[in-house]
């Protein structure tokens, strides 16, 4: 089917591209991103520190490998990659590699240890970190039309302004159908000419998901519970459409020969997904309207659910970094009077905390947690074999999140 769009009007995933990472996209401005918005990397060094704890029980799972990989997805101007390295333990540093995986180029000063990449290095041992990474991902938008139909949204560059292009496409109406289903997306009974439905309770995954299916991989026995109700919204309901970001997060996985990959990001899940879409601009500290042109950023919520491998896992930022030990609770005041200068740095610690993991704000954030390579050989069945690693690493959700 062919889109409608011209030079003058794209759809947003095209036009996000270029407007992100093109020659003069907003990536690759001198500024750097932390000159438009924090993440948690910005926020407190405590986010680092986590990281690195994190890495070390991947080293302790892992075996102690002769190398042990560190990957910054998304890497800005290298901070976290700097942090976590600069967090290790000596015995560690001594084995560890960084990679900052980076569309803009390698900034000045960065530490000499740190290999700076386009993409993933192949083949690692280790862990890959992904912090809002997916969000930038660009994908397309579509919304329902006067007639109930779901038509591909199409934006003009210079200012931002859109209108509705042609339906969308077989493969966006498959994925809106099975993941973010609206007025006028296809029902199980009438798909598409040439569309393939897939089979009731089926996880339709990207072609780098099932390469690694194929490699052995159980499916998950914890897929996510999708209701099968019809939706019915109204003329102006939006949905972003996620297959980019689950073949984006398939393929970087695919890189790891052994680990454990994970993506955080703010998002939204199959139960409760936003009725107008979650598309959005930044610019210097303030959100904004997303307009193509490389003077902001341009983001959207993730569906993590959908980018979810089989025996992947989602829990809050709040229960991963409790979990590696990171707690907003306030230092004993009789602290106060016997180490006043103890009692400052740990209270602004707390602080810190607190914000990593406030609900509301970025504790609600998700990790998607997706473990390569960790066969169970006490587990009889295929259900979950990367169960053992997955202890090791975090907790269970249930002992972390609050009710």
């Amino acid at each position: 089917m062919r889109r409608e769009a011209t030079d003058e009007w794209r759809g947003w995933r095209e036009a996000t591209e270029e407007a992100l990472y093109g020659p003069s996209g907003f990536y690759r401005r001198p500024e750097g991103p932390a000159g438009h918005f924090r993440t948690s990397v910005h926020a407190s060094p405590l986010f680092a520190q986590a990281v690195a704890r994190l890495l070390c029980r991947v080293d302790e799972a892992l075996g102690h490998p002769a190398s042990l990989a560190f990957v910054d997805m998304a890497a800005g101007r290298g901070e976290l990659v700097t942090g976590v390295l600069a967090a290790l333990p000596a015995e560690v540093t001594s084995r560890a590699r960084g990679y900052a995986v980076e569309r803009a180029d390698r900034p000045a000063g960065l530490d000499h240890r740190i290999e700076w990449l386009a993409e993933p290095p192949e083949g690692i041992t280790g862990l890959l970190f992904a912090n809002e990474w997916l969000d930038n991902v660009p994908v397309d938008v579509a919304e329902v039309d006067a007639a109930g139909v779901v038509r591909l949204v199409l934006v003009r560059a210079e200012d931002g302004t859109e209108r509705l292009g042609d339906p969308v496409e077989e493969a966006d109406a498959e994925w809106l159908r099975r993941w973010w289903p609206l007025a006028g997306a296809p029902s199980a009974g009438a798909l598409p000419q040439g569309a393939r439905a897939p089979s009731e309770g089926a996880r339709t995954l990207p072609e780098g998901a099932r390469a690694l299916r194929e490699g052995g991989h159980a499916p998950s026995d914890e897929a996510p519970a999708l209701s099968e109700e019809a939706h019915a919204p109204s003329e102006g309901a939006r949905a972003e459409i996620g297959h980019p970001r689950d073949t984006a997060w398939a393929s970087a996985v695919s890189t790891l020969d052994r680990g454990l990959a994970v993506a955080v990001d703010y998002a939204h899940f199959a139960a409760g997904r936003p009725p107008f879409g979650t598309l959005t601009g930044f610019r210097e500290g303030r959100e904004t309207m997303p307009v193509p042109d490389g003077s902001c950023d341009i983001t959207a919520h993730v569906a993590l659910d959908a980018c979810a491998l089989p025996g992947g896992r989602v829990m809050t930022q709040r229960a991963a970094l409790r979990s590696l030990g990171v707690s907003g609770a306030r230092p004993p005041l009789a602290l106060a009077s016997t180490d006043p200068t103890a009692y400052v740095r740990a209270l602004a610690s707390a602080g810190a905390a607190a914000e990593l993991t406030a609900p509301g704000g970025l504790g609600d954030f998700g990790w998607l947690l997706q473990t390569v390579g960790f066969p169970d050989p006490l587990h009889d069945g295929p259900a979950d074999e990367n169960a053992p690693l997955r202890r090791a690493l975090l907790v269970d959700v249930a002992d972390h999140e609050e009710q």
